[in-house]
């Protein structure tokens, strides 16, 4: 069976490696759900690994219905990938009635090739998983990551199962979100053939910051965040001697 860890900086992928998981997912802000991680992240993970990297292409945390602007950022970062020598793409676009953008994804899955393409988590949030997978396998899609459409992967084992008979290997289904030493084998015994897990362990550091700097407002996904323009000419309304 196939471990694909997803790594959120450098030392996971590290330890991804030296434990002997199969493949790495590389991102950041796992807090959010995952974002494309920076060039530097990406550039000194793959000089200092050898297993198979498949990078996050996600310009931002919340849905994943994206502007024209964010969209030609994915696309600049799908490249650099390329370019750096990534094995493979997790990425995938929603309509805003949360159905797979299939031109957009298409445009994504046709400029990653010859890498191979995963469908993200965006699948979780479909109206109909169903309809949606053949249209992944349409579109020539690799595997699709998922956790059933729960929280974890374990509680969305039926739909997760029901997903793999419905494949036929045309797809791989990979199953994340929760998976642990203790269930992981269960997922092994119902034909899964790969599995996605962070295996992150908290450590307690000895800093005590004096403020917060998190800000829990940025972390709702039902909504978007962007400077505003009134607001800063506002500001500087404020700070200038313009009238």
């Amino acid at each position: 069976m196939i471990l694909e860890i997803c790594a959120s900086n450098y030392q996971s992928a590290i330890n991804a490696q030296q434990a002997g998981a199969h493949r790495i997912e590389l991102c950041s802000e796992l807090a959010v759900g995952g974002i494309t991680p920076s060039y530097g992240l990406l550039k000194q993970v793959l000089k200092s690994v050898t297993i198979p990297v498949f990078v996050l292409i996600r310009p931002r945390s919340g849905n994943f219905t994206y502007s024209d602007h964010e969209f030609e950022i994915m696309k600049q970062d799908i490249q650099l990938c390329k370019d750096l020598g990534c094995v493979g793409i997790v990425s995938g676009v929603l309509n805003n009635n949360n159905t797979i953008n299939i031109e957009r994804t298409k445009e994504l899955v046709e400029l990653s090739k010859p890498l191979e393409f995963a469908f993200h988590r965006a699948f979780d949030l479909v109206i109909n998983p169903k309809e949606a997978l053949e249209q992944l396998i349409n579109l020539g899609i690799n595997r699709v990551l998922t956790s059933g459409q729960h929280s974890k992967a374990i509680d969305g084992l039926d739909v997760l199962k029901a997903l793999k008979e419905q494949a036929k290997n045309r797809i791989t289904i990979l199953p994340g979100s929760g998976i642990n030493s203790e269930n992981a084998k269960i997922f092994k015994d119902s034909g899964f053939k790969e599995i996605h897990a962070s295996a992150t362990q908290i450590i307690q550091t000895n800093t005590t910051p004096k403020i917060s700097l998190n800000i829990s407002k940025f972390l709702d996904e039902t909504v978007e965040f962007y400077s505003d323009i009134n607001t800063i000419k506002n500001i500087l309304k404020t700070v200038t001697n313009e009238a």
